[in-house]
């Protein structure tokens, strides 16, 4: 069968023709290799006709891949120099994609993309973290009103993102990231994939929800893994005593209250939530 797909110009001539330098203050760095977005775009699974929702797509690298996939895609750019480049996108896929203008910081990703979409994105670095954490956090009943998140980290916070207890990385975002969901760094990417070149290494993290853990409210979760990880070299003990119910929790569960936040699983943080959220 003929492949029916628009022919688009290469990525580096769009840029050229738009004056798209990616600009530092936004965390720009642009992906041009298109066998490596089409790899990216891929990760979560068949997109043909599916919600999918895109922050920073800069000059369409990205988006050109979740369109070739077949997805009806949603996208937030906040640099305007860009918009031209992407309303050529939206004239070569009729139909599929839509663009807004403006922070994704301040919109409403359901409302916009509606529910089951999957998230993909080459996250601006200055603004990453903040997003997955609020996408995380969003309310549950009984799953999230996405269906995927694929998204590109540096490779320091991909790793605090899929870390297990014991190791350097493992913190807050490693509990928040798995106690409901399953996270794996699904690619590793070179800086010198990107223009310009970061100065770090690169991940995208695949994450895909489970069913929250029955009882288990997600405020007494933040509330005991900040109080935990905030003084993390601290005995768990010293760290909690300031959390009502804390320490009698970790009695009640058979939690020895000298070891430190790191060493302490996903699952004793969802067993010692489980009875504060009582």
């Amino acid at each position: 069968m003929a492949d029916t797909r628009p022919i688009l110009p290469p990525l580096r001539d769009v840029i050229a023709r738009h004056g798209l330098a990616a600009s530092k203050a936004l965390g720009q760095n642009f992906l041009l290799d298109e066998q490596l977005l089409d790899r990216i775009a891929a990760i979560p699974g068949a997109l043909a006709d599916a919600p999918t929702f895109e922050v920073g797509p800069g000059p369409g690298g990205l988006t050109r891949a979740i369109l070739r996939a077949g997805a009806r895609l949603v996208a937030v750019e906040r640099d305007r120099r860009c918009l031209p480049a992407l309303a050529e996108l939206e004239e070569a896929f009729p139909g599929q994609l839509r663009v807004i203008s403006g922070d994704a910081m301040a919109i409403d990703a359901h409302a916009e993309a509606g529910d089951g979409a999957h998230i993909i994105a080459n996250l601006p670095y200055n603004v990453g973290t903040p997003l997955l954490v609020g996408w995380l956090s969003a309310q549950w009943e009984p799953l999230p009103w996405w269906s995927s998140l694929t998204l590109m980290f540096q490779m320091e916070v991909a790793e605090r993102i899929v870390a297990k207890a014991g190791s350097d990385h493992y913190g807050r975002l490693a509990v928040l990231s798995q106690w409901r969901s399953d996270a794996k760094i699904a690619m590793k990417v070179h800086r010198s994939a990107f223009t310009p070149p970061p100065k770090v290494m690169s991940a995208v993290v695949h994450i895909t929800p489970r069913l929250a853990p029955d009882g288990v409210q997600l405020k007494y979760l933040e509330r005991l893994t900040a109080a935990a990880f905030g003084q993390r070299r601290k005995m768990m003990r010293q760290s909690l005593k300031g959390l009502p119910g804390a320490l009698e929790a970790l009695a009640s569960l058979g939690i020895d209250p000298q070891r430190r936040a790191e060493t302490v699983s996903v699952e004793e943080f969802v067993a010692i939530a489980r009875i504060l959220s009582r």
